[in-house]
Protein backbone atom coordinates (compact mmCIF):
# COMPACT_ATOMS: atom_id res chain seq x y z
CA UNK A 1 0.00 0.00 0.00
CA UNK A 2 1.18 3.19 -0.84
CA UNK A 3 2.15 5.90 1.75
CA UNK A 4 -0.45 8.76 3.03
CA UNK A 5 1.13 12.25 2.05
CA UNK A 6 -0.90 14.73 4.15
CA UNK A 7 0.37 17.65 2.23
CA UNK A 8 3.39 19.82 4.65
CA UNK A 9 1.80 18.07 8.05
CA UNK A 10 2.37 13.78 7.77
CA UNK A 11 4.89 11.35 7.58
CA UNK A 12 4.08 8.26 5.74
CA UNK A 13 2.69 5.38 7.06
CA UNK A 14 5.80 3.77 8.34
CA UNK A 15 6.17 6.12 10.65
CA UNK A 16 1.99 5.88 11.31
CA UNK A 17 2.16 2.76 12.21
CA UNK A 18 5.38 3.56 14.36
CA UNK A 19 3.14 5.87 16.27
CA UNK A 20 0.87 3.55 16.80
CA UNK A 21 2.82 0.42 17.68
CA UNK A 22 1.71 -0.38 21.09
CA UNK A 23 -1.76 0.01 20.27
CA UNK A 24 -1.47 -2.21 17.27
CA UNK A 25 0.53 -4.80 19.43
CA UNK A 26 -2.30 -5.47 21.59
CA UNK A 27 -5.15 -5.75 19.00
CA UNK A 28 -4.73 -8.75 15.68
CA UNK A 29 -7.49 -11.28 16.98
CA UNK A 30 -8.17 -9.73 19.87
CA UNK A 31 -12.01 -10.24 19.47
CA UNK A 32 -11.35 -14.09 19.64
CA UNK A 33 -10.46 -13.11 23.47
CA UNK A 34 -13.09 -10.36 24.17
CA UNK A 35 -15.63 -11.64 22.16
CA UNK A 36 -16.16 -14.93 21.43
CA UNK A 37 -15.78 -16.03 24.54
CA UNK A 38 -18.14 -13.74 26.31
CA UNK A 39 -15.24 -13.05 29.10
CA UNK A 40 -15.12 -9.33 28.96
CA UNK A 41 -17.25 -7.02 29.73
CA UNK A 42 -19.08 -4.48 27.29
CA UNK A 43 -16.82 -1.84 26.61
CA UNK A 44 -16.85 1.60 28.46
CA UNK A 45 -16.74 3.64 25.70
CA UNK A 46 -18.12 7.32 25.53
CA UNK A 47 -21.63 7.51 23.92
CA UNK A 48 -20.83 10.65 21.86
CA UNK A 49 -18.19 13.29 20.57
CA UNK A 50 -16.68 15.77 22.75
CA UNK A 51 -19.58 18.63 23.58
CA UNK A 52 -18.66 22.59 23.26
CA UNK A 53 -18.45 25.01 20.15
CA UNK A 54 -16.08 24.65 18.13
CA UNK A 55 -13.51 27.81 17.00
CA UNK A 56 -14.71 29.26 13.51
CA UNK A 57 -12.47 28.02 10.07
CA UNK A 58 -9.58 25.32 10.35
CA UNK A 59 -9.78 22.43 8.32
CA UNK A 60 -11.31 18.52 9.50
CA UNK A 61 -8.95 15.88 8.27
CA UNK A 62 -11.00 12.89 7.39
CA UNK A 63 -9.21 9.45 6.70
CA UNK A 64 -11.74 6.65 4.34
CA UNK A 65 -11.33 3.88 2.80
CA UNK A 66 -9.97 4.13 -1.02
CA UNK A 67 -12.38 3.36 -3.96
CA UNK A 68 -12.02 2.17 -7.25
CA UNK A 69 -10.48 4.49 -9.67
CA UNK A 70 -13.94 4.28 -11.04
CA UNK A 71 -15.12 6.64 -8.11
CA UNK A 72 -17.34 9.49 -9.03
CA UNK A 73 -18.84 12.88 -7.14
CA UNK A 74 -22.12 12.42 -9.99
CA UNK A 75 -24.73 11.31 -7.06
CA UNK A 76 -26.75 9.36 -9.27
CA UNK A 77 -24.31 6.58 -9.71
CA UNK A 78 -21.79 7.49 -7.00
CA UNK A 79 -21.25 4.03 -4.80
CA UNK A 80 -18.58 5.12 -2.28
CA UNK A 81 -18.17 9.23 -1.70
CA UNK A 82 -20.48 9.58 0.64
CA UNK A 83 -18.48 11.85 2.47
CA UNK A 84 -18.18 13.79 -0.30
CA UNK A 85 -21.46 14.61 -1.82
CA UNK A 86 -22.80 15.42 2.08
CA UNK A 87 -20.83 17.94 1.90
CA UNK A 88 -21.06 19.32 -2.04
CA UNK A 89 -24.99 18.49 -2.47
CA UNK A 90 -27.94 18.74 -0.73
CA UNK A 91 -31.65 16.70 -1.95
CA UNK A 92 -35.28 17.94 -1.94
CA UNK A 93 -35.97 15.90 1.25
CA UNK A 94 -33.71 14.64 3.56
CA UNK A 95 -33.95 12.45 6.93
CA UNK A 96 -34.34 14.33 10.08
CA UNK A 97 -32.26 13.48 13.77
CA UNK A 98 -35.95 11.60 15.14
CA UNK A 99 -36.18 9.88 11.57
CA UNK A 100 -38.76 11.95 10.40
CA UNK A 101 -38.63 13.68 6.53
CA UNK A 102 -37.42 17.37 6.86
CA UNK A 103 -37.29 20.03 4.75
CA UNK A 104 -33.79 20.23 2.52
CA UNK A 105 -34.33 21.95 -0.94
CA UNK A 106 -38.27 21.35 -0.89
CA UNK A 107 -39.72 23.95 2.13
CA UNK A 108 -42.94 21.69 1.54
CA UNK A 109 -44.63 19.05 -0.18
CA UNK A 110 -48.55 17.66 -0.46
CA UNK A 111 -50.09 15.06 -2.60
CA UNK A 112 -53.62 14.81 -3.84
CA UNK A 113 -56.26 12.80 -2.20
CA UNK A 114 -54.69 9.19 -3.66
CA UNK A 115 -51.45 9.85 -3.05
CA UNK A 116 -51.26 9.55 -7.49
CA UNK A 117 -49.21 13.21 -8.09
CA UNK A 118 -46.83 15.30 -5.59
CA UNK A 119 -46.36 18.78 -5.72
CA UNK A 120 -42.86 20.06 -4.31
CA UNK A 121 -42.64 23.82 -3.33
CA UNK A 122 -38.99 24.57 -3.40
CA UNK A 123 -36.86 26.98 -1.63
CA UNK A 124 -36.10 30.59 -2.98
CA UNK A 125 -32.63 32.17 -2.48
CA UNK A 126 -30.38 28.82 -3.30
CA UNK A 127 -27.77 29.54 -5.53
CA UNK A 128 -25.30 26.38 -6.67
CA UNK A 129 -21.45 27.19 -6.37
CA UNK A 130 -21.08 28.33 -9.71
CA UNK A 131 -23.51 31.25 -8.95
CA UNK A 132 -26.16 29.93 -10.67
CA UNK A 133 -29.96 30.24 -8.82
CA UNK A 134 -31.58 26.25 -8.08
CA UNK A 135 -35.02 25.96 -9.93
CA UNK A 136 -37.37 23.54 -10.30
CA UNK A 137 -35.76 22.95 -13.59
CA UNK A 138 -32.56 21.51 -11.41
CA UNK A 139 -34.92 19.46 -9.83
CA UNK A 140 -36.92 17.49 -12.38
CA UNK A 141 -33.72 17.24 -14.39
CA UNK A 142 -32.02 15.50 -11.43
CA UNK A 143 -34.70 12.78 -11.10
CA UNK A 144 -34.67 12.45 -15.52
CA UNK A 145 -30.85 12.15 -14.70
CA UNK A 146 -31.45 9.09 -12.23
CA UNK A 147 -34.07 7.43 -14.15
CA UNK A 148 -32.33 7.85 -17.52
CA UNK A 149 -31.07 3.98 -18.12
CA UNK A 150 -27.12 5.34 -19.65
CA UNK A 151 -26.83 6.95 -15.82
CA UNK A 152 -27.11 3.20 -14.30
CA UNK A 153 -27.68 5.01 -10.97
CA UNK A 154 -28.99 1.93 -8.13
CA UNK A 155 -31.86 4.39 -7.64
CA UNK A 156 -33.15 4.00 -10.89
CA UNK A 157 -34.84 0.27 -10.05
CA UNK A 158 -36.83 1.74 -6.73
CA UNK A 159 -37.68 5.54 -8.57
CA UNK A 160 -38.61 3.54 -12.58
CA UNK A 161 -41.80 1.76 -11.06
CA UNK A 162 -43.10 4.87 -10.12
CA UNK A 163 -42.19 7.80 -12.25
CA UNK A 164 -42.42 8.08 -16.29
CA UNK A 165 -39.65 11.32 -16.58
CA UNK A 166 -41.40 12.35 -19.30
CA UNK A 167 -44.62 13.61 -17.23
CA UNK A 168 -42.55 15.78 -14.38
CA UNK A 169 -43.55 19.49 -14.33
CA UNK A 170 -42.61 23.04 -13.45
CA UNK A 171 -45.17 25.61 -13.34
CA UNK A 172 -43.03 27.99 -12.19
CA UNK A 173 -39.03 28.30 -10.92
CA UNK A 174 -40.07 27.02 -7.52
CA UNK A 175 -42.69 24.27 -8.16
CA UNK A 176 -42.01 21.01 -9.10
CA UNK A 177 -44.74 18.46 -10.09
CA UNK A 178 -44.33 14.85 -9.83
CA UNK A 179 -47.12 12.56 -11.19
CA UNK A 180 -47.00 8.91 -10.08
CA UNK A 181 -47.57 5.67 -12.30
CA UNK A 182 -49.41 4.24 -9.27
CA UNK A 183 -50.25 5.67 -5.58
CA UNK A 184 -47.31 5.97 -2.83
CA UNK A 185 -48.26 7.60 -0.11
CA UNK A 186 -43.95 7.34 0.60
CA UNK A 187 -42.97 8.98 -2.29
CA UNK A 188 -41.24 11.45 -0.73
CA UNK A 189 -38.93 9.09 1.30
CA UNK A 190 -37.74 7.60 -1.73
CA UNK A 191 -36.29 11.03 -2.06
CA UNK A 192 -33.90 10.82 0.92
CA UNK A 193 -31.47 8.28 -0.28
CA UNK A 194 -27.58 9.68 -1.72
CA UNK A 195 -28.35 9.30 -5.23
CA UNK A 196 -31.07 11.85 -5.22
CA UNK A 197 -28.93 14.68 -4.19
CA UNK A 198 -29.59 17.75 -6.95
CA UNK A 199 -27.16 18.65 -9.34
CA UNK A 200 -27.72 21.16 -12.07
CA UNK A 201 -29.68 21.15 -15.06
CA UNK A 202 -27.68 19.74 -18.16
CA UNK A 203 -24.73 18.98 -15.92
CA UNK A 204 -24.80 15.36 -16.32
CA UNK A 205 -21.29 14.99 -18.45
CA UNK A 206 -19.24 16.78 -16.68
CA UNK A 207 -20.51 16.20 -12.45
CA UNK A 208 -18.68 13.41 -11.56
CA UNK A 209 -15.53 15.66 -11.58
CA UNK A 210 -16.54 19.60 -10.82
CA UNK A 211 -19.20 18.30 -7.94
CA UNK A 212 -21.42 21.53 -8.56
CA UNK A 213 -24.36 21.14 -6.06
CA UNK A 214 -25.92 24.06 -3.28
CA UNK A 215 -23.81 22.06 -0.85
CA UNK A 216 -22.05 23.88 2.27
CA UNK A 217 -19.29 23.08 0.79
CA UNK A 218 -17.62 23.41 -2.62
CA UNK A 219 -14.97 21.35 -4.41
CA UNK A 220 -11.13 22.72 -4.62
CA UNK A 221 -9.71 18.88 -5.60
CA UNK A 222 -10.67 15.36 -6.03
CA UNK A 223 -8.98 12.58 -7.61
CA UNK A 224 -10.74 9.43 -7.89
CA UNK A 225 -9.78 6.72 -5.10
CA UNK A 226 -7.33 9.37 -3.98
CA UNK A 227 -7.37 12.26 -1.69
CA UNK A 228 -9.18 15.29 -2.15
CA UNK A 229 -10.86 19.22 -0.68
CA UNK A 230 -13.51 21.21 0.11
CA UNK A 231 -13.85 24.52 0.87
CA UNK A 232 -16.57 26.16 2.81
CA UNK A 233 -19.37 28.13 0.48
CA UNK A 234 -20.00 31.15 1.88
CA UNK A 235 -23.38 31.99 0.42
CA UNK A 236 -25.24 28.70 1.34
CA UNK A 237 -28.73 29.27 1.77
CA UNK A 238 -28.83 28.01 5.31
CA UNK A 239 -25.89 30.13 5.90
CA UNK A 240 -21.99 29.18 6.18
CA UNK A 241 -20.43 26.69 7.73
CA UNK A 242 -18.18 26.46 10.24
CA UNK A 243 -14.67 25.35 9.21
CA UNK A 244 -12.95 26.37 5.92
CA UNK A 245 -12.34 23.03 5.04
CA UNK A 246 -12.12 19.67 4.74
CA UNK A 247 -9.30 17.60 3.52
CA UNK A 248 -10.21 13.84 2.75
CA UNK A 249 -7.74 11.25 2.59
CA UNK A 250 -7.72 7.50 1.01
CA UNK A 251 -6.38 4.93 3.73
CA UNK A 252 -6.68 1.52 2.39
CA UNK A 253 -5.99 -0.51 5.94
CA UNK A 254 -8.24 0.08 9.32
CA UNK A 255 -5.07 -0.03 11.32
CA UNK A 256 -3.34 2.38 9.30
CA UNK A 257 -6.58 4.56 9.84
CA UNK A 258 -6.77 3.99 13.44
CA UNK A 259 -2.98 4.90 14.08
CA UNK A 260 -2.99 8.06 12.00
CA UNK A 261 -5.51 9.21 14.17
CA UNK A 262 -3.83 8.27 17.05
CA UNK A 263 -0.62 9.92 15.79
CA UNK A 264 -2.71 13.04 15.49
CA UNK A 265 -2.75 13.13 12.07
CA UNK A 266 -6.91 13.12 10.85
CA UNK A 267 -9.03 14.07 12.85
CA UNK A 268 -11.85 11.79 11.89
CA UNK A 269 -12.26 7.99 10.57
CA UNK A 270 -15.01 8.05 8.04
CA UNK A 271 -16.65 4.26 6.90
CA UNK A 272 -14.60 2.74 9.60
CA UNK A 273 -16.32 0.89 12.17
CA UNK A 274 -13.58 0.34 15.03
CA UNK A 275 -13.43 -3.29 16.72
CA UNK A 276 -13.38 -3.22 20.15
CA UNK A 277 -9.67 -3.71 21.05
CA UNK A 278 -9.15 -0.59 18.69
CA UNK A 279 -12.02 1.14 20.01
CA UNK A 280 -10.81 0.75 23.75
CA UNK A 281 -7.22 2.12 22.50
CA UNK A 282 -8.80 5.01 20.95
CA UNK A 283 -10.87 6.12 23.67
CA UNK A 284 -7.60 5.85 26.15
CA UNK A 285 -5.45 7.74 24.15
CA UNK A 286 -5.11 11.91 24.79
CA UNK A 287 -5.70 12.59 21.47
CA UNK A 288 -8.53 10.63 20.28
CA UNK A 289 -12.28 9.23 21.92
CA UNK A 290 -14.84 7.31 20.47
CA UNK A 291 -18.62 8.56 19.15
CA UNK A 292 -20.78 5.62 19.29
CA UNK A 293 -23.74 6.05 16.72
CA UNK A 294 -27.03 3.42 17.87
CA UNK A 295 -27.53 1.29 15.70
CA UNK A 296 -26.10 2.85 12.83
CA UNK A 297 -25.02 -0.81 10.85
CA UNK A 298 -27.57 -3.54 10.51
CA UNK A 299 -25.83 -6.77 10.01
CA UNK A 300 -26.61 -9.66 7.45
CA UNK A 301 -25.96 -13.09 6.86
CA UNK A 302 -28.24 -13.28 3.54
CA UNK A 303 -29.21 -17.16 1.94
CA UNK A 304 -28.99 -16.37 -1.90
CA UNK A 305 -32.70 -18.21 -2.42
CA UNK A 306 -31.95 -19.42 -5.98
CA UNK A 307 -29.04 -21.90 -4.68
CA UNK A 308 -29.51 -24.80 -2.81
CA UNK A 309 -30.39 -25.77 -0.22
CA UNK A 310 -31.88 -22.21 0.42
CA UNK A 311 -34.41 -22.62 -2.43
CA UNK A 312 -36.42 -24.66 0.12
CA UNK A 313 -38.12 -22.11 2.97
CA UNK A 314 -38.35 -24.76 5.46
CA UNK A 315 -34.31 -24.82 5.22
CA UNK A 316 -34.24 -21.01 5.27
CA UNK A 317 -36.63 -21.06 8.49
CA UNK A 318 -34.83 -23.62 9.88
CA UNK A 319 -31.34 -21.68 9.55
CA UNK A 320 -33.48 -18.68 11.36
CA UNK A 321 -34.32 -20.50 14.25
CA UNK A 322 -31.48 -22.29 14.88
CA UNK A 323 -29.28 -19.43 15.98
CA UNK A 324 -29.90 -17.23 19.27
CA UNK A 325 -29.75 -13.43 18.56
CA UNK A 326 -29.53 -12.45 21.80
CA UNK A 327 -25.89 -14.70 22.13
CA UNK A 328 -25.08 -13.08 18.69
CA UNK A 329 -25.30 -9.40 19.77
CA UNK A 330 -23.44 -10.68 23.09
CA UNK A 331 -20.71 -12.35 21.70
CA UNK A 332 -20.08 -10.11 18.10
CA UNK A 333 -20.99 -7.24 19.85
CA UNK A 334 -20.41 -7.57 23.62
CA UNK A 335 -23.96 -5.86 23.86
CA UNK A 336 -23.28 -2.47 22.15
CA UNK A 337 -26.06 -3.20 19.69
CA UNK A 338 -29.82 -4.52 19.30
CA UNK A 339 -30.67 -8.23 18.60
CA UNK A 340 -32.54 -7.79 14.82
CA UNK A 341 -34.51 -11.08 15.54
CA UNK A 342 -33.96 -11.13 11.01
CA UNK A 343 -36.29 -8.23 11.05
CA UNK A 344 -34.36 -5.38 8.94
CA UNK A 345 -36.32 -2.48 9.89
CA UNK A 346 -34.63 -1.26 12.94
CA UNK A 347 -36.14 -0.69 16.34
CA UNK A 348 -35.95 2.98 16.06
CA UNK A 349 -38.19 3.05 13.10
CA UNK A 350 -42.08 3.76 13.98
CA UNK A 351 -42.99 0.89 11.17
CA UNK A 352 -41.00 -1.80 13.26
CA UNK A 353 -42.77 -5.23 15.02
CA UNK A 354 -41.80 -6.62 17.53
CA UNK A 355 -43.37 -10.30 17.22
CA UNK A 356 -40.81 -12.48 15.80
CA UNK A 357 -40.63 -16.66 15.79
CA UNK A 358 -38.34 -17.55 19.60
CA UNK A 359 -35.24 -19.25 18.87
CA UNK A 360 -35.78 -23.11 18.69
CA UNK A 361 -32.84 -25.31 17.82
CA UNK A 362 -35.00 -28.59 18.21
CA UNK A 363 -37.71 -27.06 15.67
CA UNK A 364 -35.15 -26.21 13.13
CA UNK A 365 -33.51 -29.84 13.31
CA UNK A 366 -37.31 -30.96 12.64
CA UNK A 367 -37.53 -28.66 9.21
CA UNK A 368 -34.19 -29.37 8.11
CA UNK A 369 -35.28 -33.30 8.85
CA UNK A 370 -38.31 -32.38 6.54
CA UNK A 371 -36.69 -30.64 4.01
CA UNK A 372 -33.80 -33.97 3.88
CA UNK A 373 -31.28 -32.06 5.12
CA UNK A 374 -30.85 -33.28 8.28
CA UNK A 375 -27.03 -32.53 9.82
CA UNK A 376 -26.90 -29.47 6.96
CA UNK A 377 -23.37 -28.74 6.70
CA UNK A 378 -22.56 -24.86 4.91
CA UNK A 379 -20.07 -22.86 3.93
CA UNK A 380 -20.32 -19.22 5.29
CA UNK A 381 -18.41 -16.57 3.89
CA UNK A 382 -16.77 -13.50 5.83
CA UNK A 383 -13.55 -10.91 5.52
CA UNK A 384 -12.04 -8.38 7.17
CA UNK A 385 -13.83 -5.88 4.90
CA UNK A 386 -15.58 -5.36 8.44
CA UNK A 387 -13.95 -6.07 11.59
CA UNK A 388 -17.41 -7.62 12.93
CA UNK A 389 -18.42 -10.02 9.81
CA UNK A 390 -16.00 -12.82 11.47
CA UNK A 391 -17.08 -12.01 15.25
CA UNK A 392 -20.54 -12.38 13.92
CA UNK A 393 -19.95 -15.69 11.53
CA UNK A 394 -18.34 -17.66 14.65
CA UNK A 395 -20.93 -16.54 17.38
CA UNK A 396 -23.75 -17.70 14.52
CA UNK A 397 -21.53 -20.91 13.73
CA UNK A 398 -21.58 -21.14 17.55
CA UNK A 399 -25.24 -20.53 18.50
CA UNK A 400 -26.42 -22.91 15.19
CA UNK A 401 -24.83 -26.52 16.11
CA UNK A 402 -26.94 -26.47 18.57
CA UNK A 403 -29.70 -27.53 15.98
CA UNK A 404 -27.07 -30.02 14.68
CA UNK A 405 -25.96 -27.41 11.58
CA UNK A 406 -22.39 -27.23 10.73
CA UNK A 407 -21.10 -24.18 9.18
CA UNK A 408 -17.47 -23.73 8.22
CA UNK A 409 -16.61 -20.16 8.15
CA UNK A 410 -14.43 -19.40 4.78
CA UNK A 411 -12.28 -15.99 5.38
CA UNK A 412 -11.98 -14.39 1.36
CA UNK A 413 -9.86 -10.97 0.53
CA UNK A 414 -11.42 -7.83 1.67
CA UNK A 415 -10.49 -6.25 -1.55
CA UNK A 416 -12.68 -8.72 -3.83
CA UNK A 417 -15.26 -9.32 -1.35
CA UNK A 418 -18.23 -7.03 -2.89
CA UNK A 419 -17.18 -8.28 -6.30
CA UNK A 420 -16.25 -12.27 -5.77
CA UNK A 421 -18.47 -13.40 -2.66
CA UNK A 422 -21.31 -10.82 -2.16
CA UNK A 423 -24.66 -11.97 -4.05
CA UNK A 424 -22.51 -14.81 -5.47
CA UNK A 425 -21.73 -17.15 -2.61
CA UNK A 426 -24.88 -18.96 -1.29
CA UNK A 427 -24.29 -17.71 2.16
CA UNK A 428 -22.00 -14.90 3.40
CA UNK A 429 -22.29 -12.23 5.64
CA UNK A 430 -22.44 -7.96 4.75
CA UNK A 431 -24.13 -5.08 6.45
CA UNK A 432 -26.07 -1.63 5.29
CA UNK A 433 -26.39 1.26 6.92
CA UNK A 434 -29.60 2.14 8.34
CA UNK A 435 -31.77 5.26 8.22
CA UNK A 436 -33.49 4.28 5.12
CA UNK A 437 -36.85 5.12 5.33
CA UNK A 438 -39.14 1.63 5.73
CA UNK A 439 -40.14 1.69 2.02
CA UNK A 440 -36.74 2.57 0.60
CA UNK A 441 -35.18 -0.64 2.50
CA UNK A 442 -37.92 -3.10 1.30
CA UNK A 443 -38.56 -2.07 -2.30
CA UNK A 444 -34.54 -1.44 -3.00
CA UNK A 445 -33.34 -4.73 -0.76
CA UNK A 446 -36.24 -7.05 -0.73
CA UNK A 447 -38.65 -6.32 -3.58
CA UNK A 448 -38.26 -8.84 -6.79
CA UNK A 449 -35.77 -8.02 -9.01
CA UNK A 450 -34.70 -5.17 -7.32
CA UNK A 451 -30.75 -4.98 -8.28
CA UNK A 452 -29.68 -4.62 -4.74
CA UNK A 453 -32.22 -7.99 -3.27
CA UNK A 454 -28.90 -9.63 -2.64
CA UNK A 455 -30.92 -12.30 -1.73
CA UNK A 456 -32.82 -12.68 -5.09
CA UNK A 457 -35.92 -13.70 -2.60
CA UNK A 458 -39.15 -13.31 -4.85
CA UNK A 459 -42.05 -13.33 -3.78
CA UNK A 460 -45.50 -11.73 -5.14
CA UNK A 461 -47.12 -11.61 -1.98
CA UNK A 462 -44.96 -9.38 0.18
CA UNK A 463 -45.08 -7.48 -3.34
CA UNK A 464 -48.40 -7.36 -3.18
CA UNK A 465 -48.22 -5.85 0.54
CA UNK A 466 -45.91 -3.42 -0.57
CA UNK A 467 -47.64 -2.05 -3.10
CA UNK A 468 -50.71 -1.80 -1.01
CA UNK A 469 -49.02 0.12 1.62
CA UNK A 470 -47.34 2.16 -0.49
CA UNK A 471 -51.58 3.35 -1.88
CA UNK A 472 -52.50 3.52 1.30
CA UNK A 473 -52.85 6.77 2.84
CA UNK A 474 -54.03 6.08 6.21
CA UNK A 475 -51.01 6.42 8.23
CA UNK A 476 -52.00 3.84 10.35
CA UNK A 477 -53.46 1.21 7.94
CA UNK A 478 -50.16 2.10 5.82
CA UNK A 479 -47.96 1.33 8.96
CA UNK A 480 -50.48 -2.40 9.68
CA UNK A 481 -49.08 -2.90 5.96
CA UNK A 482 -45.75 -2.46 6.68
CA UNK A 483 -45.81 -4.84 9.54
CA UNK A 484 -47.14 -7.47 7.25
CA UNK A 485 -43.80 -7.29 4.85
CA UNK A 486 -41.77 -7.50 7.87
CA UNK A 487 -43.44 -10.74 8.76
CA UNK A 488 -43.37 -12.33 5.64
CA UNK A 489 -39.62 -11.49 5.74
CA UNK A 490 -39.09 -12.95 8.59
CA UNK A 491 -40.69 -15.96 8.37
CA UNK A 492 -40.07 -16.32 4.47
CA UNK A 493 -37.29 -14.38 3.34
CA UNK A 494 -33.54 -15.55 3.21
CA UNK A 495 -31.96 -12.65 5.03
CA UNK A 496 -31.04 -13.54 8.56
CA UNK A 497 -30.52 -10.17 10.66
CA UNK A 498 -28.92 -11.04 13.84
CA UNK A 499 -28.03 -7.36 15.02
CA UNK A 500 -28.09 -3.94 14.56
CA UNK A 501 -24.76 -2.79 15.88
CA UNK A 502 -23.70 0.30 17.33
CA UNK A 503 -20.92 2.05 15.00
CA UNK A 504 -17.66 2.98 16.78
CA UNK A 505 -16.16 6.14 15.16
CA UNK A 506 -12.83 7.22 15.96
CA UNK A 507 -12.92 10.95 16.53
CA UNK A 508 -9.84 13.84 17.40
CA UNK A 509 -10.64 15.04 21.05
CA UNK A 510 -10.46 18.44 19.20
CA UNK A 511 -13.39 17.85 17.06
CA UNK A 512 -17.09 19.80 18.57
CA UNK A 513 -20.26 19.79 16.75
CA UNK A 514 -20.41 16.18 15.71
CA UNK A 515 -23.26 14.10 14.32
CA UNK A 516 -23.88 11.78 11.93
CA UNK A 517 -26.45 9.83 10.15
CA UNK A 518 -25.51 7.15 7.75
CA UNK A 519 -22.05 8.25 7.19
CA UNK A 520 -23.37 11.92 6.43
CA UNK A 521 -22.36 14.67 8.54
CA UNK A 522 -23.77 18.00 9.70
CA UNK A 523 -20.95 19.99 7.83
CA UNK A 524 -22.47 23.24 8.68
CA UNK A 525 -22.06 22.75 12.46
CA UNK A 526 -19.07 20.55 13.01
CA UNK A 527 -15.51 21.92 13.81
CA UNK A 528 -12.30 21.78 15.85
CA UNK A 529 -11.74 23.29 18.81
CA UNK A 530 -8.34 25.51 18.34
CA UNK A 531 -8.74 26.22 14.92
Amino acid sequence: MPDIHLPGRLPGRRSVLAAGAAATASLGASWLLTGCTGAAAAPDLTAAALKGTPDPGGTLRIARPPASDAETLDPASSLSAYEYLGALYNRLVRVGTGGELAPDLAESWESDAKARTWTFRLRKGVTFHDGRAFTAADAAYTLRHILDKATASPQAAVLAPLVDPKTLRTPDAHTLVVPLKTPNAEFPSLLTHYNCYVIPDGSAKGIGRTGIGTGPFKLESFAPAGPGRVTAHKDHWAGRPVLDAVAFYSVADMSARSNALLAGQVDLLSQTNLDFATARVVAASDRATVARVKDAQWYVLPMLTTEKPFTDVRVRQAMKLAYDPEHVVKVALQGAGTAGWDNPVPPSDPAHITTHPAHDPEQARHLLKQAGHEGLTVDLYTSSYDPLFTPMALAYQDSAKRAGIRIKVKTAAADSYYTQIWMKKPLMATYWFTGRPVDQLFTQIFRSGSSYNETAWSDKEFDAVLDRARAETDDTGRRELYGEAQTLVIERGGAMTPMFADRLVGISRKVRGYAEHGFEFDYLNIGVKGA
